[in-house]
């Protein structure tokens, strides 16, 4: 037999041994393949993403928690109250009068909110109140001291719900009691951080200016008289009890709301203005005199859409509305429609910076001096506004040195209000079609009201209707100074909200130095910033 060299055998191990070992090779590395990585080597969660994680489930659990514990049912007075805390990001108090709306009053800055609703009326509470007056005296203490204990229960059931909750929800994600713990102890850290800013933040004087919506009818009794609210503070400084005694007053024995009675020593004007042929603006005007007891209408003008005689017939209503009707022409009101005002019962037209003293008070205006029904603006229009409003502030200056000041001046257009600056308190106008309050440069307030018509025909065409807007302003009898107004906005087109929010003056709230009176006309030079105001 021939021998094979051992070099060829070696050159055919080399080429075999790879075939032999594939299938071992191949076992081995699915073997491998299906062992599990060691813990030291498994890939851990970032300690910021561990972090969002627990704080997202402290949130939720202590906003489950506040849902399922945090309320508490209080007897305040005659009235059976529930009061709650809400997550917010605003804070804030909000009190719920059922069926009348709700108040609120920006009275903290914190991310959580107290509810209070009014429930009902104790029918045998508020009966020992009827059979002995002499109980009322002491219902505001007795109020305050309920609104304290309930408050208090309340902070105790509003802890014990955030942490339960929060640890609860944290044992059920985690499964880990340590991590459940944390969880729960995170809950009251920011619960009590919470209550450290809301009583750092907290404004007693929040219950001066408070917002209303609900049931328009309502508005008055529950936002209170502007003239108390000025020279009665002190009846005040116990805010929620004040308002939940002045809700006692509204569920008489009848259940029905009691009669508005006006402040004898405060004239109230209503502010309207861009009623743009809408009708239901009558109606609303209307309500809103007999409501408050209005002495004068304001229109700063814009009551027509294209200014023509066909529609002189909608202005018949001013004679019915049940109170004086002071009117300035606006850009989309004619002088054929100025002219048939003229002639109406209860209509005071102003221009040139005419005066007249209507209800107590001094008015001027002067009307637009553009006129553009098809919603055009001609070259140089913000010169002829600038113009007429300096017309207007000669005219004021004339009146005071003939010693007959004027109170409040009328335009259409900001641009030509702002001409008055220093020559007048007030100021109002109109054609922006939303309000604004601003004090200018020399001290003249400048109030521009809103679309007491919702824009009329143009409120389809946006997306949203505009609201209908309204103020009522206060003026003290005496002096002639703005004491408050109230701002109204209502639903636009097919909406029935409405909302109230009471403003004060700098110089009438709570600590400031009383204005000198400014009803001696030497006591104020033509061009001059107006004493007392801000």
């Amino acid at each position: 037999m021939a021998r094979v060299p051992a070099a060829a055998l070696h050159a055919l191990a080399e080429v075999m041994n790879p075939i032999r070992n594939a299938p071992r090779a191949l076992f081995l590395r699915r073997r491998i393949r299906r062992t599990p990585p060691t813990p030291d080597l498994a890939a851990r969660p970032h300690p910021w993403t561990r972090a969002a994680g627990l704080v997202a489930v402290v949130l939720l659990g202590a906003w489950l928690g506040l849902l399922v514990v945090g309320n508490v049912r209080v007897p305040v007075g005659p009235m059976n109250t529930t009061m709650t805390l809400r997550p917010s990001l605003t804070g804030g108090t909000k009190i719920n009068v059922s069926p009348l709306g709700a108040l609120q009053l920006d009275s903290h800055v914190a991310p959580v909110r107290l509810d209070v609703n009014v429930d009902q009326l104790d029918p045998d509470r508020a009966q020992a109140l009827v059979d002995h007056p002499e109980r009322l005296s002491g219902l505001q203490d007795e109020v305050a001291q309920d609104v304290e204990h309930g408050t208090l229960d309340l902070a105790v059931r509003s802890c014990v719900a955030v942490v339960t909750g929060a640890t609860a929800l944290g044992l059920v994600v985690y499964r880990r009691p340590r991590r459940a713990l944390a969880a729960g102890g995170l809950a009251l850290t920011l619960l009590v951080a919470s209550g450290g800013t809301a009583y750092a933040t907290w404004n007693p004087d929040s219950v001066l200016e408070p917002k209303f919506s609900g049931l328009l009818s309502s508005a008055p009794s529950l936002v209170g008289n502007a003239r108390s609210i000025v020279t009665e503070f002190d009846v005040y400084q116990k805010e929620l009890a004040r308002l939940v005694t002045n809700v006692t007053k509204l569920y008489d024995v009848t259940s029905t709301l009691p009669a508005y009675q006006p402040d004898p020593s405060t004239i109230r004007v209503l502010h309207v203005s861009d009623i743009h042929l809408n009708p239901a603006s009558w109606k609303i005007i209307a309500s809103l005199v007999e409501q408050y007891k209005v002495n004068v209408i304001v229109d700063s003008g814009d009551t027509m859409d294209h200014g023509t005689a066909a529609e002189n017939g909608f202005l018949d209503p001013v004679e019915d509305l049940g109170a004086a009707y002071v009117w300035v022409r606006g850009n989309h009101d004619s002088r054929g429609t100025q002219k048939y005002l003229e002639h109406l019962k209860n209509a005071h037209v102003l221009d040139d910076g005419r005066a007249r003293t209507v209800a107590g008070l001094r008015f001027a205006g002067m009307g637009d001096p553009q006129y553009t029904p098809d919603r055009s603006k001609a070259d140089g229009a913000e010169a002829s506004q600038e113009l007429a409003g300096a017309r207007l502030a000669s005219a004021l200056r004339d009146q005071s040195a003939a010693g007959t000041p004027v109170d409040v001046a009328i335009a259409h257009e900001p641009s030509a209000a702002r001409e008055v600056d220093g020559d007048v308190p007030l100021v109002l106008a109109g054609h922006l079609h939303h309000e604004d309050t601003e004090v200018m440069k020399y001290g003249t307030r400048l109030r521009v009201e809103g679309s007491t018509g919702g824009s009329g025909l143009r409120a389809v065409e946006g997306k949203h209707p505009d609201p209908i807007q309204a103020s009522i302003l206060y003026f003290d009898r005496n002096t002639r100074h703005l004491q408050a107004w109230d701002e109204i906005k209502l639903g636009g087109l097919g909406l029935t909200t409405a909302e109230v929010s009471r403003h004060l003056p700098k110089e009438n709230q709570p600590g400031a130095t009383p204005s000198p009176s400014t009803t001696d006309p030497s006591a104020t030079a033509p061009g001059s910033p107006v004493p007392g105001t801000p």
